[in-house]
């Protein structure tokens, strides 16, 4: 059985949306990198709803020569999307429907995945039981508007599994589903 794995940057006041726009808390002694890569050189494909997919679509391709961007660029990615019908990235396919099934389909399959950002996909995933592990980037910043994390729902249960502090005052914490 495989496993989802949703890697989320989260501000102090639980914002989730836009994080490329986020003031700068920094730079860290390169822990969040070889954290993030780590993550994906773990991960057999990465799930993304679509407005993450377009962030990373405009950003990825472009980049190479190291190992995050040689594997985001080379694995299979899947974009839940009902708006989305031809993705220019390659290695892309579109779950335009019962995302919640297939999701499930590809975990039964022995399939591990990354899903990165949090919005509707994430929502989706949580009420059909589908995320088995959360990392919250927890930046020290107080943003003030957007996206927040939890907007309603079901209920989930997770349980601390880990915290690592970087020097730009990122906590990131890992919790795993009950």
């Amino acid at each position: 059985m495989g496993r989802l794995v949703n890697s989320t940057y989260i501000t102090l006041d639980g914002v989730v949306g836009e994080p490329h726009e986020w003031p700068s808390t920094g730079s860290d002694d390169g822990t969040a990198l070889k954290l993030q890569t780590d993550l994906l050189l773990a991960s057999d494909a990465v799930l993304m709803g679509r407005r993450t997919y377009e962030v990373f679509a405009a950003t990825w391709p472009e980049r190479s020569g190291d190992s995050y961007s040689d594997r985001i660029n080379t694995m299979p990615k899947y974009v839940a999307s009902a708006t989305l019908t031809e993705p220019a990235w390659h290695h892309t396919t579109v779950l335009a429907d019962q995302v919640a099934e297939r999701v499930a389909e590809l975990k039964a399959g022995g399939t591990n995945l990354v899903q990165y950002g949090f919005g509707e996909l994430s929502h989706t995933l949580l009420a059909h039981g589908l995320i088995d592990e959360l990392r919250l980037w927890v930046h020290p910043l107080l943003v003030g508007k957007g996206d927040q994390l939890f907007r309603g729902g079901s209920a989930s249960a997770f349980q601390l599994a880990g915290t690592v502090v970087l020097t730009s005052g990122t906590v990131v914490l890992t919790y795993q589903a009950r």
